[in-house]
């Protein structure tokens, strides 16, 4: 039996996400914000069909929208999570091996049979479109979110079998291109900038030589190709090939930074409110590394001004070690704050900041310092604490238990006016349906 790499990708996902939980937004136009509101990040199709362009400043096309009747929503990154959370877990019975790939892509690896007999989830037949058909309608059924399934023997392909299935409403949202009897037509329809893996320097080297689409690239020598992109660059031509270079990374690796940044909705002039900046940050990022099961033995943080505000442009950062890795937020708030007043200028208003976690190490481990004791108990009850905080917030919404130190509805916080409610994570938000 061959193995069938698959792509599962939900179309226009935070637009998605936006109308999965409200159906009134079903078949209207409507765009995503970025933070504070700048800039459109995602459109549903109706939205994309009335010409509106990605990463235009919502300022410019307010009117514009509001003449053409888009409905306009800021981000809502604890819905988008969830639902990308609650995707992966529906996906998985479907395939033998799983990648999430990002927060709205997955790749899957199963058997192609050579015929019927098959049980369960996986495809019935040597044809893998009527399981693809069949894993959209449960995606659709479960969760309300539409998806796009490309399938190929290798992941370059698999995606370039999803970009098909999309652009085209006749294949229903699946594209098999492993099953075709000669597939070049299709790949020569690939433009050399739609190719995964082709950055803008490789496909204008690509151009200057006559390589316009896959097909060429594919065709293309190889040790031309090589010459310019090296091993990465053969890969990428054996993947388009057919050839299976790229394997299936079910377990993504440790992370080896962790990082929270936001640019304010108003300049911060004042030490007061960076503190509560830095404080809210890092509290975030504290609770990434806990999830993560890991300690950080290093801090950065980091500030900047706008370029635009007619003032000099001002960034700078400061880092701290920490005698003993931790991913306590207390113990990392107390190394952190004090960097705050390092780093605030009265004369410079600050426009965004950050705070970055370094050296992690697992949470198996931990070297103790002869200077920083640590007994077992205190460090078991420190974790239970932090724990106990982390369930709070995941079961009433973030922010439901917080520091002191991130202040109390602070006028610097991300500006999103146009926020749906967390549905899915917060108790109050859960619709309620009364009967008549």
């Amino acid at each position: 039996m061959a193995w069938a790499t698959v792509l599962i990708d939900g179309n226009n996902f935070y637009a998605s996400c936006e109308a999965a939980l409200d159906p009134a937004l079903i078949g209207r136009p409507l765009v995503v914000l970025s933070n504070n509101d700048g800039c459109i990040v995602a459109r549903s199709a109706e939205a994309r069909a009335l010409g509106i362009a990605m990463g235009t400043p919502y300022f410019q096309v307010k009117r514009e929208l509001e003449r053409l009747g888009v409905v306009v929503r800021s981000s809502n990154y604890a819905l988008y999570a969830d639902m990308s959370q609650r995707l992966m877990l529906t996906l998985e019975p479907w395939v033998e091996e799983l990648e999430i790939y990002s927060i709205d892509e997955a790749f899957g690896r199963l058997q192609r049979p050579s015929g019927s007999g098959s049980s369960g989830s996986g495809p019935s037949s040597s044809d893998l479109n009527a399981w693809g058909h069949a894993l959209r309608r449960q995606v659709r059924r479960h969760l309300g979110l539409p998806v796009a399934v490309g399938i190929a023997p290798s992941k370059v392909l698999a995606k370039l079998a999803n970009k098909l299935a999309k652009g085209d409403p006749a294949h229903g949202g699946v594209f098999d291109l492993g099953a075709l009897a000669d597939p070049d037509p299709w790949l020569e329809a690939v433009a050399i900038e739609d190719v995964w893996g082709v950055g803008r320097k490789l496909s204008r080297w690509c151009r200057l030589r006559g390589v316009a689409n896959a097909l060429q690239l594919r065709e293309l020598a190889s040790g031309e190709l090589r010459s310019k992109a090296g091993v990465v660059g053969l890969r990428l031509q054996q993947e388009l090939r057919g050839h299976s270079c790229l394997p299936l990374v079910a377990a993504p690796p440790a992370k080896q930074e962790t990082c929270v940044s936001r640019s304010f909705s108003e300049p911060i002039r004042e030490l007061g409110p960076l503190r509560e900046a830095i404080a809210t940050y890092l509290s975030r990022a504290a609770e990434k590394l806990r999830r993560q099961r890991q300690r950080a033995g290093a801090i950065t943080v980091f500030v900047r001004s706008s370029p635009f505000n007619g003032t000099r442009f001002y960034a700078n950062a400061a880092t701290v070690s920490l005698p003993l890795a931790s991913n306590d937020t207390a113990v990392l708030l107390a190394a952190a704050l004090p960097l705050a007043e390092l780093l605030f200028r009265p004369h410079k208003p600050l426009q965004k900041a950050g705070v970055l976690l370094q050296n992690l190490q697992p949470l198996e481990q931990l070297q103790h310092h002869l200077l920083t004791p640590l007994p077992p108990e205190q460090q078991r009850r420190r974790e239970v604490l932090m724990a106990t905080i982390d369930g709070l917030n995941r079961r009433y919404g973030r922010g439901t238990v917080q520091w002191a130190a991130c202040g109390l509805q602070p006028a610097w916080t991300m500006k999103r006016q146009r926020l749906s409610r967390a549905a899915t994570t917060r108790l109050g938000d859960i619709p309620v349906v009364s009967s008549g």
